[in-house]
């Protein structure tokens, strides 16, 4: 199958000709003949098989081929929403390189900068907006664009679109979009919550997957070498240094974490720059492009911002620390081994890392290859995965036993408050009343209160004795 196969218009093989693919990957191939019909489409596909011109293709194409709305303001016949500033980035690039032999206006706005200079961009109106969503949100409270002849929407990246603190903002854009038109959803990874949640914003979708849920390409060798926290700075320079690599990609948990790693790499010697959340757009920009140009050995991103990085031929991946979402380990190592180059991901692992180890293992259904290194041997070695690769369903919380004189729901039940009250005494009594039972029973008083009574009778006997004497007959 070639692209001409697909219904695609000449202009767009032009460009494709141009960019020198020949052929779809799969998950073009059976993506947008759907999307070209005008259907909504939730696609999952593994990071680095062309998901961005599986969308942006068809989009293009379905634009160009019909007539543009009439009517003034600044209207977006098409909006593509991503997560980061990165990935819009790259899906802006797409869009222009495949659209470069059409009359498409594109635009592409986020935070990080300047609103004035996207403002001015969006009037007139444009054919494909790209953005993401706190920022498109502080453009249309501004007036600055309006969705009123709306056709598509895209949600790339959409699992972490709505698990990660965006489905707030989701549903407002939602709520601001016209009711009639088509929705694309694409990932690298769908789970069972987030497909169910898609579901409400989707119609009647078709959905598409060309490879297992949360799998890995294969293309990229994976492996773990089993260290101390403490000796994970030296093993990385060891391994940079020693094998003479270049464009490593590493991935830090934290954004701190990022930038005391590019602290310690510098003192060592090893050129390296961080990339997260907390750099403004300008920095950002500045990292990744030195780092795709070769100026930077070493690039430490946290998972967010690393979302979109999109560099040929990057040849190594290192997970610093292994990520608290099973599923970001998928997104992280498909960074390397795209478009069918071969990559190598490798993760450092301490011992207090294993329970998130084993969640990555069974994610993607298998066990990935333990290494140690010379002079860095852990104090406590790393297990074996088993082979137990079965998803782990979490466990239901026990119902409260039933007991006599409670209700189902585990509360006293209207007898047995009566018999609370009618007791009087409570636990308090019951216990008085178990510890009396236990001494021994006796009708007489004891010895000590007979003694003292039969003293108090006689000295009331004398008294009155001697009253009678003394009275007067």
């Amino acid at each position: 199958m070639n692209f001409a196969d697909l219904g695609l218009s000449k202009p767009l093989l032009d460009a494709i000709e141009l960019q020198g693919y020949t052929e779809p990957s799969p998950i073009q191939a059976k993506a947008i003949p759907h999307v070209i019909a005008g259907r909504d489409v939730m696609a999952a596909a593994q990071t680095g098989t062309g998901k961005t011109a599986g969308f942006t293709l068809p989009i293009l194409h379905r634009l160009s081929n019909t007539p543009k709305p009439s009517g003034k303001g600044n209207q977006a016949r098409a909006l593509v929403l991503t997560p980061t500033r990165e990935l819009a980035a790259q899906v802006a690039a797409s869009v222009e390189t495949y659209g470069q032999n059409l009359k498409i206006k594109t635009a592409v706005v986020f935070g990080g900068v300047k609103i004035n200079p996207q403002m001015q961009k969006l009037r007139g109106g444009v054919d494909v907006l790209i953005a993401t969503p706190g920022r498109l949100l502080d453009l249309h409270n501004q007036n600055a664009v309006q969705f009123d002849q709306l056709e598509v929407l895209v949600l790339d990246e959409a699992d972490r679109m709505l698990d990660m603190g965006f489905i707030h903002d989701i549903r407002r854009i939602i709520k601001m979009l016209p009711k009639k038109r088509q929705n694309l959803l694409f990932s690298a990874t769908f789970s069972n919550d987030i497909r169910q949640l898609a579901k409400t914003i989707v119609h009647d979708p078709i959905e598409v997957s060309v490879s297992p849920a949360n799998s890995t390409v294969d293309s990229v060798q994976q492996s773990l070498i089993a260290v101390e926290k403490t000796d994970k700075t030296n093993v990385l320079t060891r391994l940079i240094v020693e094998n003479d690599w270049f464009q490593v990609l590493v991935f830090s948990r934290t954004k701190h974490g990022a930038n005391r790693l590019v602290k310690q790499l510098l003192a060592k010697g090893v050129e390296a720059s961080a990339i997260h959340g907390n750099k403004s757009q300008g920095a950002r920009t500045k990292a990744l492009a030195e780092f795709k140009a070769g100026k930077v050995r070493v690039l430490v991103a946290t998972d967010i911002a690393a979302r979109g990085i999109d560099i040929d031929q990057l040849p190594h991946v290192i997970n610093f620390d292994l990520p608290q979402v099973a599923e970001d380990y998928v997104h992280r190592i498909g960074r390397t081994g795209r478009a069918g180059a071969t990559g190598e991901a490798i993760s450092l692992v301490s011992h207090d890392e294993f329970k998130l180890l084993v969640a990555i293992e069974r994610l993607i259904k298998k066990e990935v290859p333990r290494k140690h290194l010379d002079g860095y041997q852990p104090l406590n070695d790393l297990p074996g995965s088993k082979g137990d690769f079965r998803d782990v369903k979490p466990k239901k919380p026990k119902k409260p036993r039933s007991s006599v004189g409670n209700s189902s729901n585990g509360k006293p039940s209207g007898r047995a408050k009566e018999n609370a009250r009618s007791d009087g005494g409570g636990a308090q009594r019951s216990r008085k009343k178990r510890s009396s039972n236990s001494k021994p029973q006796s009708n007489s008083a004891t010895p000590s209160r007979a003694g003292r009574n039969a003293r108090r009778a006689k000295a009331t006997k004398r008294v009155t004795s001697n009253r009678s004497s003394n009275t007067v007959g």
